[in-house]
């Protein structure tokens, strides 16, 4: 049976969206009409997505959590003895969420049909990318299925779980920053102009500073309607330039060369390619190709040509260490475990060990920082409020030596 997306009313005039499987939309309508719905629309999930291209990018995706729960009940059900299709249809009914089991049911379709779970993954290439369909492709060519979706969910949460703690530590930080300007700009705003008015009148001439926190105060109450829109036009600006290749390209070189940013954002995505590369291994991709797959997983441009150059040295002959060493871009602990894993006969395990490594000092780097920059802003906010408060009382002080 394939699945349909349906749209009805049910008995109380309230428009409902959901899933149904059948034979054809006929039944589908016929199963709506049984429990009381007025059927409107009903259609191939499958179609649908293939169709309709304005949907494909919102209906064909689905979050890092609900990817790795997905790929974990998938493993638990096969290595329970469960047929794939059921598990497929078991795996479905346990989502709460509509555009989740559109999906699952559109992918048992395609499985009862006779294709196989990676070919019927590639309906949602968004959801599943390559390095999830060439290892379930690699699992059902070796007859393990059960085992190689194991690791895969291994995998999958191991990612989820280094993200979210990056996105943590990084939330304080940006709260911290974003309340710091948003204090500087009341005070030059409201603060500053109501105090220092009491000076105007006076005949005295005012310090430098004060003058120059004046006239601050005057430009941002004037302007700052034009900074804010400077400010969204630059930023839109920005992402449209990076629409360009060449341009994105020469931006990330860039932040490669930043001293601090170019450390982490280089550990994070040789992790990226580490880890994925040792996934792959380990389910039977050749190397050449898991190489190759690896590289589309990290976000810098210049690392991601730097992997694919190295699959191709590593199709014509060289060792993995060599093909990745000369990019620069791996760090020597790194490399040096690939080239122990390689003279060792134990490359998979390795790399597995690599990653790990990495990402641990990824996350010890990340957590030094982060308590770095609290106080660090702190004396940053500190200074700006000692030069507001300087220039507020700068004018006072001078009044009182005049009158003494």
């Amino acid at each position: 049976m394939a699945a349909f997306d349906y749209t009805a009313l049910d008995t109380n005039g309230k428009q409902k969206k959901g899933v149904l499987e059948g034979d054809s939309p006929r039944q589908v309508r016929q199963q709506l009409k049984e429990k009381g719905f007025v059927p409107l629309a009903v259609e191939p999930t499958v179609q649908k997505t293939q169709t309709k291209g304005a949907k494909v990018s919102n209906k064909g995706t689905i979050s890092a959590s609900d990817l790795a729960l997905l790929t974990r009940q998938l493993a638990t059900l096969l290595q329970a003895g469960i047929p794939l299709e059921e598990t497929l249809k078991a795996v479905s009914k346990q989502s709460e969420k509509p555009k989740v089991i559109s999906m699952m049911l559109a992918i048992r379709s395609k499985v009862v049909e006779g294709h196989s779970l990676a070919q019927a993954l590639t309906e949602y290439p968004k959801a599943f990318p390559d390095l999830y369909r060439a290892t379930v492709a690699a699992g059902e060519h070796s007859g393990h299925l059960d085992l190689v979706l194991e690791q895969l969910a291994d995998y999958t949460e191991s990612r989820y779980q280094t993200r979210k703690k990056i996105q943590g530590a990084m939330i304080y930080p940006v709260v911290l920053v974003i309340f710091s300007i948003l204090i500087v700009v009341g005070m030059l705003t409201f603060v500053v102009p109501k105090i220092v008015g009491i000076f105007e009148g006076s005949d005295q001439e005012l310090p430098a500073l004060t003058q120059a926190m004046i006239s601050s105060s005057e430009f941002l109450q004037s302007w700052w309607w034009a900074i804010g829109l400077l400010i969204v036009a630059a930023i839109m600006g920005f992402q449209k330039a990076l629409q360009n290749e060449p341009f994105k390209y020469k931006v990330h070189a860039n932040i490669l060369k930043v001293p601090l940013i170019g450390k982490i954002n280089r550990g994070f995505n040789a992790a990226r390619v580490i880890s994925t590369l040792s996934i792959l291994s380990k389910s039977g991709v050749p190397l050449v190709e898991a190489l190759r797959i690896s590289g589309q997983v990290s976000g810098n441009l210049c690392i991601r040509e730097a992997v694919i150059e190295g699959a191709e040295k590593l199709k014509e002959g060289a060792t993995l260490f060599n093909s990745l060493d000369q990019s620069g871009y791996f760090p020597p602990m790194m490399m040096q475990m690939v080239a122990s894993g390689e003279s060792s006969g134990e490359l998979d395990s390795m790399l597995g060990r690599a990653a790990d490594n990495q990402e641990r000092e990824l996350e010890d780097l990340v957590s030094t920082i982060v308590s770095l920059f609290e106080p660090l802003m702190l004396v940053v906010m500190g200074g700006v409020v000692m030069v507001i408060v300087l220039s507020i009382m700068l004018p006072v002080i001078n009044m009182n030596s005049s009158i003494g």
